[in-house]
């Protein structure tokens, strides 16, 4: 089995910044994607970004390309998105995932998931 743990959710002021973290465990291989799931309340779950084995390419929804930015270290199998200029329809419960396909990303799913980072933006 393959473990995921995210850190660093929280509050925020509109505008601010937040960086999570997820390192992988376990069965895990580098050469596995990895990426971010977001679920608000009342809503459907939504893909937030992907990023290749190698960390060369990166994927983002268009809702936060330009503020969020994502990156890996596969010797350490973690994994940060640094998000910036925050605003209340990020607020969200933020899963860390991982898969051996990549293409299961453009399928809006993923293998591996965490339990999940509370991130509040407040008004």
């Amino acid at each position: 089995q393959v473990q995921l743990t995210e850190s660093g959710g929280g509050l925020v002021q509109t505008g601010g910044s937040l960086t999570l973290s997820c390192t992988a465990s376990g069965r895990t291989r580098s050469s596995y994607a990895m990426g971010w799931f977001r679920q608000a309340p009342g809503k459907e779950r939504e893909f937030v970004a992907t990023i290749s084995w190698d960390g060369d390419f990166a994927y983002y929804v268009d809702a936060v390309k330009g503020r969020f930015t994502l990156s890996r270290d596969g010797a350490k199998n973690t994994m940060q998105l640094q998000m910036n200029n925050l605003n209340a329809e990020d607020t969200a419960v933020y899963y860390c995932t991982t898969s051996p396909e990549a293409r299961d990303y453009a399928l809006g799913t993923a293998e591996y998931w965490g339990q999940g980072t509370q991130v509040t933006v407040a008004s």
